[in-house]
Protein backbone atom coordinates (compact mmCIF):
# COMPACT_ATOMS: atom_id res chain seq x y z
CA UNK A 1 0.00 0.00 0.00
CA UNK A 2 1.08 3.21 -0.62
CA UNK A 3 2.85 5.07 2.28
CA UNK A 4 1.01 7.90 1.82
CA UNK A 5 -2.44 5.72 2.69
CA UNK A 6 -3.37 5.77 6.45
CA UNK A 7 -5.53 2.81 7.30
CA UNK A 8 -5.12 2.21 11.01
CA UNK A 9 -7.81 -0.35 11.03
CA UNK A 10 -9.27 -2.74 8.50
CA UNK A 11 -12.61 -1.56 7.07
CA UNK A 12 -15.62 -3.13 5.34
CA UNK A 13 -14.72 -3.39 1.35
CA UNK A 14 -18.29 -4.40 0.20
CA UNK A 15 -21.63 -4.62 2.93
CA UNK A 16 -24.70 -6.15 2.80
CA UNK A 17 -27.24 -4.00 4.11
CA UNK A 18 -30.50 -5.37 4.36
CA UNK A 19 -29.96 -8.09 1.63
CA UNK A 20 -28.22 -5.85 -1.03
CA UNK A 21 -24.60 -5.65 -1.54
CA UNK A 22 -23.07 -1.93 -1.45
CA UNK A 23 -19.33 -0.83 -1.65
CA UNK A 24 -18.43 0.76 1.37
CA UNK A 25 -17.51 4.19 0.28
CA UNK A 26 -14.66 4.67 3.16
CA UNK A 27 -12.77 1.93 1.35
CA UNK A 28 -13.33 3.06 -2.19
CA UNK A 29 -11.78 6.02 -1.07
CA UNK A 30 -8.72 3.94 0.19
CA UNK A 31 -8.49 2.56 -2.84
CA UNK A 32 -8.89 5.22 -5.29
CA UNK A 33 -5.38 6.80 -3.36
CA UNK A 34 -3.42 3.82 -4.43
CA UNK A 35 -1.93 4.69 -7.90
CA UNK A 36 0.69 1.31 -7.10
CA UNK A 37 -0.17 -1.87 -8.28
CA UNK A 38 -2.12 -3.71 -5.72
CA UNK A 39 -2.31 -7.45 -4.48
CA UNK A 40 -5.49 -9.01 -3.54
CA UNK A 41 -5.78 -11.19 -0.52
CA UNK A 42 -9.20 -12.86 0.37
CA UNK A 43 -9.22 -14.43 3.95
CA UNK A 44 -12.37 -16.68 4.21
CA UNK A 45 -14.37 -17.11 7.36
CA UNK A 46 -13.93 -17.61 10.85
CA UNK A 47 -14.11 -21.06 12.23
CA UNK A 48 -16.94 -22.91 11.95
CA UNK A 49 -18.51 -19.98 10.04
CA UNK A 50 -20.10 -22.60 6.74
CA UNK A 51 -16.73 -22.09 4.78
CA UNK A 52 -17.33 -25.81 3.52
CA UNK A 53 -20.88 -25.15 2.40
CA UNK A 54 -19.85 -21.75 0.77
CA UNK A 55 -17.00 -23.81 -1.14
CA UNK A 56 -19.33 -26.53 -1.57
CA UNK A 57 -22.08 -24.06 -3.53
CA UNK A 58 -19.31 -20.00 -5.18
CA UNK A 59 -17.29 -22.80 -6.20
CA UNK A 60 -18.75 -26.47 -7.27
CA UNK A 61 -21.59 -24.17 -9.25
CA UNK A 62 -18.89 -21.31 -10.23
CA UNK A 63 -19.64 -21.83 -14.10
CA UNK A 64 -23.63 -20.94 -13.02
CA UNK A 65 -22.87 -18.31 -11.02
CA UNK A 66 -20.01 -16.12 -13.18
CA UNK A 67 -19.26 -16.45 -16.59
CA UNK A 68 -16.01 -15.54 -18.46
CA UNK A 69 -17.17 -14.45 -21.90
CA UNK A 70 -20.41 -12.20 -22.57
CA UNK A 71 -22.08 -14.49 -25.16
CA UNK A 72 -23.70 -17.50 -24.40
CA UNK A 73 -22.63 -18.98 -28.08
CA UNK A 74 -18.70 -18.04 -26.77
CA UNK A 75 -19.29 -19.84 -23.64
CA UNK A 76 -20.28 -22.92 -25.05
CA UNK A 77 -17.65 -25.31 -24.28
CA UNK A 78 -15.98 -23.42 -21.41
CA UNK A 79 -13.77 -25.41 -19.19
CA UNK A 80 -11.80 -24.17 -16.25
CA UNK A 81 -9.15 -23.36 -18.33
CA UNK A 82 -11.54 -19.96 -19.42
CA UNK A 83 -10.96 -18.97 -15.60
CA UNK A 84 -8.09 -20.35 -14.46
CA UNK A 85 -6.12 -16.72 -15.99
CA UNK A 86 -8.77 -15.10 -13.85
CA UNK A 87 -8.41 -16.69 -10.73
CA UNK A 88 -5.46 -16.20 -7.80
CA UNK A 89 -3.49 -19.08 -6.04
CA UNK A 90 -5.39 -20.90 -3.79
CA UNK A 91 -3.79 -21.48 -0.58
CA UNK A 92 -5.34 -23.56 2.41
CA UNK A 93 -4.72 -23.82 5.55
CA UNK A 94 -5.28 -25.97 8.50
CA UNK A 95 -6.04 -25.32 12.25
CA UNK A 96 -5.59 -27.43 15.08
CA UNK A 97 -3.91 -30.09 12.98
CA UNK A 98 -3.49 -33.27 14.75
CA UNK A 99 -2.31 -35.96 12.52
CA UNK A 100 0.80 -37.10 11.84
CA UNK A 101 2.23 -35.76 7.61
CA UNK A 102 2.37 -39.84 6.75
CA UNK A 103 1.47 -41.40 3.44
CA UNK A 104 2.36 -45.11 3.17
CA UNK A 105 4.63 -44.98 6.08
CA UNK A 106 6.69 -42.42 4.72
CA UNK A 107 6.48 -38.68 5.90
CA UNK A 108 5.02 -36.06 3.50
CA UNK A 109 5.02 -31.88 3.10
CA UNK A 110 1.76 -30.33 4.18
CA UNK A 111 1.72 -29.58 0.58
CA UNK A 112 1.51 -33.77 -0.06
CA UNK A 113 -1.00 -33.52 2.14
CA UNK A 114 -3.16 -31.21 0.50
CA UNK A 115 -2.25 -32.97 -3.20
CA UNK A 116 -3.27 -36.25 -1.07
CA UNK A 117 -6.66 -34.79 0.22
CA UNK A 118 -8.04 -33.66 -3.02
CA UNK A 119 -7.71 -37.46 -4.85
CA UNK A 120 -10.83 -38.01 -5.96
CA UNK A 121 -13.19 -41.10 -4.61
CA UNK A 122 -14.26 -43.90 -7.16
CA UNK A 123 -17.90 -44.15 -7.77
CA UNK A 124 -21.02 -42.45 -9.33
CA UNK A 125 -23.10 -42.37 -6.34
CA UNK A 126 -24.03 -39.25 -4.52
CA UNK A 127 -21.70 -39.42 -1.84
CA UNK A 128 -19.07 -40.25 -3.84
CA UNK A 129 -20.03 -36.95 -6.26
CA UNK A 130 -20.42 -34.83 -2.90
CA UNK A 131 -16.93 -36.17 -1.97
CA UNK A 132 -15.55 -35.10 -5.97
CA UNK A 133 -16.60 -31.53 -7.04
CA UNK A 134 -15.08 -29.64 -4.67
CA UNK A 135 -11.91 -31.46 -4.58
CA UNK A 136 -12.49 -30.97 -8.68
CA UNK A 137 -13.50 -27.42 -8.64
CA UNK A 138 -10.20 -26.60 -6.53
CA UNK A 139 -7.66 -28.78 -9.13
CA UNK A 140 -8.93 -27.63 -11.92
CA UNK A 141 -9.75 -23.72 -11.18
CA UNK A 142 -6.71 -22.80 -9.35
CA UNK A 143 -3.79 -22.70 -11.05
CA UNK A 144 -1.50 -23.15 -7.41
CA UNK A 145 -2.11 -24.67 -4.38
CA UNK A 146 -0.54 -24.31 -1.56
CA UNK A 147 -0.99 -25.32 2.32
CA UNK A 148 -0.24 -24.80 5.78
CA UNK A 149 -0.62 -26.44 9.06
CA UNK A 150 -1.02 -24.74 12.10
CA UNK A 151 -1.03 -26.55 15.61
CA UNK A 152 -3.32 -25.27 18.48
CA UNK A 153 -2.27 -21.87 18.85
CA UNK A 154 -3.12 -22.11 22.67
CA UNK A 155 -5.00 -24.90 25.78
CA UNK A 156 -8.12 -25.04 24.84
CA UNK A 157 -9.53 -23.07 27.85
CA UNK A 158 -8.35 -19.78 26.28
CA UNK A 159 -9.26 -20.92 22.84
CA UNK A 160 -12.86 -18.48 23.19
CA UNK A 161 -11.04 -15.43 23.88
CA UNK A 162 -7.97 -16.11 20.95
CA UNK A 163 -8.24 -12.60 19.21
CA UNK A 164 -7.28 -10.99 23.05
CA UNK A 165 -4.55 -13.20 23.57
CA UNK A 166 -0.81 -11.68 23.82
CA UNK A 167 1.32 -13.71 21.77
CA UNK A 168 3.55 -15.02 24.62
CA UNK A 169 0.43 -16.52 25.36
CA UNK A 170 0.39 -18.43 22.21
CA UNK A 171 2.50 -21.47 21.79
CA UNK A 172 5.60 -21.11 20.12
CA UNK A 173 5.19 -23.73 17.44
CA UNK A 174 2.26 -21.68 16.50
CA UNK A 175 3.85 -18.44 16.49
CA UNK A 176 6.14 -19.90 14.05
CA UNK A 177 3.67 -21.42 11.49
CA UNK A 178 1.81 -17.91 11.76
CA UNK A 179 5.31 -16.40 11.08
CA UNK A 180 6.17 -18.66 8.03
CA UNK A 181 2.31 -18.34 6.59
CA UNK A 182 2.69 -15.01 6.79
CA UNK A 183 6.28 -14.71 5.38
CA UNK A 184 4.88 -16.78 2.19
CA UNK A 185 1.82 -14.31 1.40
CA UNK A 186 3.94 -11.59 1.47
CA UNK A 187 6.38 -12.79 -0.30
CA UNK A 188 4.24 -14.81 -3.16
CA UNK A 189 1.01 -12.99 -3.65
CA UNK A 190 1.06 -11.68 -7.02
CA UNK A 191 0.02 -7.97 -8.12
CA UNK A 192 -3.53 -8.61 -8.73
CA UNK A 193 -3.38 -9.04 -12.80
CA UNK A 194 -6.57 -9.43 -15.49
CA UNK A 195 -6.33 -11.45 -18.90
CA UNK A 196 -3.93 -9.60 -21.39
CA UNK A 197 -1.22 -9.13 -18.92
CA UNK A 198 -3.47 -5.77 -17.48
CA UNK A 199 -1.82 -4.62 -13.93
CA UNK A 200 -4.86 -3.65 -11.47
CA UNK A 201 -4.07 -0.76 -8.82
CA UNK A 202 -6.05 1.27 -6.66
CA UNK A 203 -8.33 2.87 -8.91
CA UNK A 204 -8.92 0.10 -11.45
CA UNK A 205 -9.97 -2.61 -8.39
CA UNK A 206 -12.05 0.50 -7.04
CA UNK A 207 -14.15 0.02 -10.27
CA UNK A 208 -13.93 -3.20 -10.90
CA UNK A 209 -15.58 -4.01 -7.43
CA UNK A 210 -18.55 -1.43 -8.80
CA UNK A 211 -19.39 -3.25 -12.02
CA UNK A 212 -19.52 -6.43 -9.90
CA UNK A 213 -21.44 -5.10 -7.20
CA UNK A 214 -23.61 -3.62 -9.46
CA UNK A 215 -24.35 -6.24 -11.39
CA UNK A 216 -24.80 -8.93 -8.89
CA UNK A 217 -27.28 -6.30 -7.33
CA UNK A 218 -29.02 -6.25 -10.59
CA UNK A 219 -29.81 -9.54 -10.54
CA UNK A 220 -27.25 -10.68 -13.22
CA UNK A 221 -24.29 -12.70 -13.43
CA UNK A 222 -21.23 -11.47 -13.48
CA UNK A 223 -19.16 -11.68 -16.62
CA UNK A 224 -15.58 -11.21 -16.52
CA UNK A 225 -15.27 -10.17 -20.26
CA UNK A 226 -17.63 -7.61 -20.07
CA UNK A 227 -16.38 -6.25 -16.56
CA UNK A 228 -12.86 -5.91 -18.08
CA UNK A 229 -14.60 -4.09 -20.93
CA UNK A 230 -16.09 -1.54 -19.41
CA UNK A 231 -13.11 -1.03 -17.15
CA UNK A 232 -11.40 0.00 -20.21
CA UNK A 233 -13.89 2.30 -21.44
CA UNK A 234 -13.23 3.94 -17.71
CA UNK A 235 -9.37 3.28 -17.90
CA UNK A 236 -8.80 4.20 -21.24
CA UNK A 237 -10.74 7.39 -20.96
CA UNK A 238 -8.56 7.85 -17.77
CA UNK A 239 -5.51 7.58 -19.65
CA UNK A 240 -5.93 9.81 -22.68
CA UNK A 241 -6.21 12.91 -20.31
CA UNK A 242 -3.45 11.01 -18.24
CA UNK A 243 -1.70 11.51 -22.05
CA UNK A 244 -3.19 14.88 -22.44
CA UNK A 245 -2.29 15.81 -19.06
CA UNK A 246 1.45 15.10 -19.70
CA UNK A 247 1.58 17.30 -23.23
CA UNK A 248 0.32 20.21 -21.62
CA UNK A 249 2.41 20.05 -18.80
CA UNK A 250 5.50 19.18 -20.74
CA UNK A 251 4.66 21.80 -23.59
CA UNK A 252 4.13 24.28 -21.01
CA UNK A 253 7.83 23.71 -19.29
CA UNK A 254 9.78 23.52 -22.85
CA UNK A 255 8.37 26.17 -25.37
CA UNK A 256 8.76 29.52 -25.28
CA UNK A 257 6.93 31.41 -27.85
CA UNK A 258 7.51 32.46 -29.80
CA UNK A 259 10.11 30.64 -31.23
CA UNK A 260 12.43 31.40 -33.77
CA UNK A 261 10.77 28.80 -36.26
CA UNK A 262 7.89 26.89 -37.19
CA UNK A 263 10.24 23.88 -37.54
CA UNK A 264 11.41 24.33 -33.71
CA UNK A 265 7.56 24.54 -32.43
CA UNK A 266 7.25 20.92 -34.66
CA UNK A 267 10.11 19.37 -33.33
CA UNK A 268 8.93 20.07 -29.56
CA UNK A 269 5.53 18.77 -29.83
CA UNK A 270 6.86 15.79 -32.15
CA UNK A 271 9.04 14.40 -28.98
CA UNK A 272 6.54 15.18 -26.67
CA UNK A 273 3.43 13.88 -28.78
CA UNK A 274 5.66 10.73 -28.34
CA UNK A 275 5.78 10.86 -24.87
CA UNK A 276 1.84 12.05 -24.44
CA UNK A 277 1.70 8.55 -26.54
CA UNK A 278 3.89 6.30 -24.31
CA UNK A 279 2.18 7.43 -21.50
CA UNK A 280 -1.18 6.04 -23.10
CA UNK A 281 -0.24 2.95 -24.26
CA UNK A 282 0.74 1.78 -21.04
CA UNK A 283 -2.02 2.85 -18.90
CA UNK A 284 -4.22 1.60 -21.66
CA UNK A 285 -5.71 -1.49 -22.83
CA UNK A 286 -8.57 -3.43 -25.28
CA UNK A 287 -9.32 -0.31 -26.93
CA UNK A 288 -11.31 -1.79 -29.82
CA UNK A 289 -11.05 0.08 -33.17
CA UNK A 290 -8.34 1.91 -31.20
CA UNK A 291 -10.97 4.43 -30.61
CA UNK A 292 -9.29 6.04 -27.49
CA UNK A 293 -6.15 6.58 -29.19
CA UNK A 294 -7.56 8.14 -32.08
CA UNK A 295 -9.36 10.68 -29.85
CA UNK A 296 -5.91 11.03 -27.96
CA UNK A 297 -4.63 11.71 -31.64
CA UNK A 298 -7.05 14.08 -32.60
CA UNK A 299 -6.47 16.04 -29.07
CA UNK A 300 -3.07 16.45 -29.92
CA UNK A 301 -3.51 17.66 -33.26
CA UNK A 302 -6.25 20.27 -31.81
CA UNK A 303 -3.21 21.04 -29.30
CA UNK A 304 -0.15 21.69 -31.67
CA UNK A 305 -2.68 23.89 -34.00
CA UNK A 306 -3.55 25.61 -31.00
CA UNK A 307 0.22 26.13 -30.12
CA UNK A 308 0.64 27.20 -33.90
CA UNK A 309 -1.50 29.99 -32.82
CA UNK A 310 -0.54 31.24 -29.76
CA UNK A 311 3.24 30.96 -31.39
CA UNK A 312 1.96 33.51 -34.16
CA UNK A 313 0.30 35.28 -31.93
CA UNK A 314 3.37 35.96 -29.90
CA UNK A 315 5.45 36.76 -32.96
CA UNK A 316 3.07 39.16 -34.32
CA UNK A 317 2.74 40.94 -31.17
CA UNK A 318 6.66 40.91 -30.71
CA UNK A 319 7.18 41.78 -33.86
CA UNK A 320 4.84 44.82 -33.65
CA UNK A 321 5.84 46.19 -30.25
CA UNK A 322 9.83 45.55 -32.23
CA UNK A 323 8.60 47.60 -34.97
CA UNK A 324 7.20 50.35 -33.20
CA UNK A 325 10.41 50.69 -31.27
CA UNK A 326 13.20 50.72 -34.10
CA UNK A 327 10.70 53.13 -36.90
CA UNK A 328 9.33 55.53 -34.64
CA UNK A 329 12.31 57.69 -34.51
CA UNK A 330 11.63 57.13 -38.96
CA UNK A 331 8.02 58.00 -37.98
CA UNK A 332 8.50 61.38 -36.24
CA UNK A 333 11.52 62.35 -38.20
CA UNK A 334 8.61 62.05 -41.43
CA UNK A 335 6.09 64.24 -39.14
CA UNK A 336 9.16 66.78 -38.85
CA UNK A 337 9.89 67.15 -42.36
CA UNK A 338 13.36 66.17 -42.43
CA UNK A 339 12.33 64.54 -45.57
CA UNK A 340 10.52 66.93 -47.14
CA UNK A 341 13.37 68.61 -49.35
CA UNK A 342 15.41 67.71 -52.54
CA UNK A 343 17.42 64.34 -51.92
CA UNK A 344 15.05 63.72 -49.10
CA UNK A 345 13.39 60.65 -50.38
CA UNK A 346 16.81 58.51 -51.15
CA UNK A 347 17.64 59.73 -47.55
CA UNK A 348 14.46 58.03 -46.00
CA UNK A 349 14.88 55.13 -48.33
CA UNK A 350 18.64 54.75 -46.57
CA UNK A 351 17.50 55.38 -42.84
CA UNK A 352 14.82 53.07 -43.47
CA UNK A 353 17.15 50.41 -44.87
CA UNK A 354 19.20 50.78 -42.23
CA UNK A 355 16.32 50.17 -39.69
CA UNK A 356 15.16 46.99 -41.23
CA UNK A 357 18.89 45.67 -40.60
CA UNK A 358 18.48 46.52 -37.56
CA UNK A 359 15.34 44.56 -37.13
CA UNK A 360 16.81 41.37 -38.71
CA UNK A 361 19.61 41.24 -36.41
CA UNK A 362 17.02 40.83 -33.39
CA UNK A 363 16.62 37.47 -32.09
CA UNK A 364 13.53 35.40 -31.49
CA UNK A 365 11.09 37.32 -33.30
CA UNK A 366 9.20 33.94 -34.67
CA UNK A 367 7.61 32.99 -37.55
CA UNK A 368 5.58 36.53 -38.45
CA UNK A 369 8.99 38.28 -38.18
CA UNK A 370 9.16 38.57 -42.30
CA UNK A 371 5.24 39.06 -42.42
CA UNK A 372 4.64 41.60 -40.24
CA UNK A 373 7.26 43.92 -41.70
CA UNK A 374 6.31 43.64 -45.18
CA UNK A 375 2.32 44.73 -43.34
CA UNK A 376 4.12 47.80 -41.76
CA UNK A 377 6.27 48.44 -44.87
CA UNK A 378 2.93 48.48 -47.01
CA UNK A 379 1.19 50.73 -44.39
CA UNK A 380 4.20 53.05 -45.05
CA UNK A 381 4.01 52.89 -48.77
CA UNK A 382 1.60 56.30 -49.00
CA UNK A 383 4.33 58.10 -46.94
CA UNK A 384 6.97 56.67 -49.18
CA UNK A 385 5.44 57.99 -52.53
CA UNK A 386 4.55 60.93 -51.25
CA UNK A 387 8.03 61.47 -50.68
CA UNK A 388 9.11 60.25 -53.79
CA UNK A 389 6.35 62.53 -55.74
CA UNK A 390 7.83 65.38 -54.30
CA UNK A 391 11.95 65.42 -54.37
CA UNK A 392 12.56 67.94 -56.67
CA UNK A 393 16.47 66.14 -56.90
CA UNK A 394 14.69 63.27 -59.18
CA UNK A 395 13.71 63.60 -62.35
CA UNK A 396 10.53 62.09 -63.84
CA UNK A 397 11.77 59.25 -65.51
CA UNK A 398 14.42 58.39 -62.33
CA UNK A 399 10.85 58.78 -60.28
CA UNK A 400 8.91 56.05 -62.79
CA UNK A 401 12.33 53.83 -62.19
CA UNK A 402 12.11 53.93 -59.03
CA UNK A 403 8.15 52.86 -58.99
CA UNK A 404 8.53 49.90 -60.35
CA UNK A 405 11.52 49.04 -58.31
CA UNK A 406 9.16 49.24 -55.43
CA UNK A 407 6.66 46.90 -57.32
CA UNK A 408 9.13 44.95 -58.00
CA UNK A 409 10.18 44.53 -54.58
CA UNK A 410 6.76 43.95 -53.26
CA UNK A 411 5.95 41.17 -55.88
CA UNK A 412 8.96 39.45 -54.60
CA UNK A 413 7.98 39.86 -50.94
CA UNK A 414 4.45 38.86 -51.90
CA UNK A 415 6.36 35.69 -53.56
CA UNK A 416 8.82 34.72 -50.86
CA UNK A 417 5.45 35.04 -48.07
CA UNK A 418 3.63 32.87 -50.91
CA UNK A 419 6.94 30.21 -50.56
CA UNK A 420 6.75 30.11 -46.63
CA UNK A 421 2.93 29.31 -46.57
CA UNK A 422 3.48 26.39 -48.61
CA UNK A 423 6.39 25.62 -46.63
CA UNK A 424 4.54 26.25 -43.77
CA UNK A 425 1.63 23.71 -45.47
CA UNK A 426 3.76 20.84 -46.20
CA UNK A 427 5.46 21.09 -42.72
CA UNK A 428 2.13 20.35 -40.86
CA UNK A 429 1.59 17.92 -43.29
CA UNK A 430 4.76 15.88 -42.73
CA UNK A 431 3.97 15.99 -39.01
CA UNK A 432 0.17 14.99 -39.17
CA UNK A 433 2.41 12.01 -40.78
CA UNK A 434 4.75 11.57 -38.58
CA UNK A 435 2.18 11.57 -35.73
CA UNK A 436 0.21 8.71 -37.59
CA UNK A 437 3.54 6.98 -38.12
CA UNK A 438 4.65 7.46 -34.27
CA UNK A 439 1.19 5.68 -33.29
CA UNK A 440 0.92 2.79 -35.45
CA UNK A 441 4.69 2.54 -34.64
CA UNK A 442 3.71 2.34 -30.58
CA UNK A 443 0.49 0.38 -31.19
CA UNK A 444 2.31 -1.92 -33.47
CA UNK A 445 4.63 -2.29 -30.11
CA UNK A 446 2.13 -2.43 -28.03
CA UNK A 447 0.10 -5.08 -29.81
CA UNK A 448 3.22 -7.41 -29.99
CA UNK A 449 3.58 -6.98 -26.70
CA UNK A 450 -0.32 -8.35 -25.71
CA UNK A 451 0.30 -11.26 -28.18
CA UNK A 452 4.18 -12.40 -26.17
CA UNK A 453 1.99 -11.84 -23.11
CA UNK A 454 -1.29 -13.63 -24.01
CA UNK A 455 0.81 -16.54 -25.29
CA UNK A 456 2.67 -17.05 -21.98
CA UNK A 457 -1.20 -16.68 -20.60
CA UNK A 458 -2.22 -20.15 -23.14
CA UNK A 459 1.22 -21.73 -22.57
CA UNK A 460 0.10 -22.07 -18.87
CA UNK A 461 -3.23 -22.80 -19.05
CA UNK A 462 -2.03 -25.32 -21.40
CA UNK A 463 0.52 -26.87 -18.57
CA UNK A 464 -2.03 -26.75 -16.33
CA UNK A 465 -4.45 -28.42 -18.39
CA UNK A 466 -1.47 -31.05 -18.85
CA UNK A 467 -0.76 -31.45 -15.43
CA UNK A 468 -4.17 -32.05 -14.21
CA UNK A 469 -4.68 -34.71 -17.21
CA UNK A 470 -1.58 -35.95 -16.00
CA UNK A 471 -2.73 -36.25 -12.48
CA UNK A 472 -5.94 -37.83 -13.49
CA UNK A 473 -4.24 -40.38 -15.40
CA UNK A 474 -1.93 -41.27 -12.32
CA UNK A 475 -4.97 -41.50 -10.55
CA UNK A 476 -6.48 -43.82 -12.96
CA UNK A 477 -3.77 -45.96 -13.03
CA UNK A 478 -3.29 -46.29 -9.54
CA UNK A 479 -6.82 -47.07 -8.86
CA UNK A 480 -6.26 -49.59 -11.76
CA UNK A 481 -3.08 -50.97 -10.43
CA UNK A 482 -5.35 -51.53 -6.74
CA UNK A 483 -7.85 -53.18 -8.37
CA UNK A 484 -5.82 -55.63 -10.22
CA UNK A 485 -3.84 -56.22 -7.05
CA UNK A 486 -6.85 -56.69 -5.15
CA UNK A 487 -8.29 -59.01 -8.15
CA UNK A 488 -4.71 -61.11 -7.67
CA UNK A 489 -5.08 -61.04 -4.24
CA UNK A 490 -8.45 -62.57 -4.43
CA UNK A 491 -7.55 -65.00 -6.51
CA UNK A 492 -4.82 -66.22 -4.16
CA UNK A 493 -6.86 -66.23 -1.34
CA UNK A 494 -9.11 -68.71 -3.32
CA UNK A 495 -9.66 -72.59 -2.42
CA UNK A 496 -7.56 -74.90 -5.31
CA UNK A 497 -8.61 -78.58 -5.68
CA UNK A 498 -6.90 -80.87 -7.94
CA UNK A 499 -9.30 -83.19 -10.28
CA UNK A 500 -7.62 -85.65 -12.72
CA UNK A 501 -4.31 -83.82 -13.10
CA UNK A 502 -6.75 -80.09 -14.09
CA UNK A 503 -6.32 -77.58 -11.72
CA UNK A 504 -9.67 -75.96 -10.85
CA UNK A 505 -10.00 -72.43 -9.63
Amino acid sequence: MASEIHMPDPVCLIENINGNLTANQESLKILSAITQPVVVVAIVGLYRTGKSYLMNNYVTELTDRIRSKSSPANSEGCDSTDFVRFFPDFVWTLRDFSLTLEANGKPITPDEYLEISLKLKQGTDQKAKSFNEPRLCIRKFFPQKKCFIFDRPAPRKHLIRLEQLQEKELSQEFVEQVEEFCSYIFSQSKVKTLSGGIIVNGPCLENLILTYVNTISSGDLPCMENAVLALAQIENSAAVQKAVAHYDQQMGLKVQLPTETLQELLDLHRAIEREAIEVFMKSSFKDVDQKFQKELGAQLQAKRDDYYKQNAKASKECCETLLQDIFSPLEEDVKQGIFSKPGGYRLFIQKKQELMKKYYKVPRKGIQAEETLMKYLESKEDVAGALLQTDQSLTEKEKEIEVERVKAESAEAATKMLEKLQKKNQLMMEQKDKSYQEHVRQLTEKMQSDRVQLMAEQEKILALKLQEQKLLLLEGFEKESKKLLNEIQDIKNRPVDIVSGCIIL
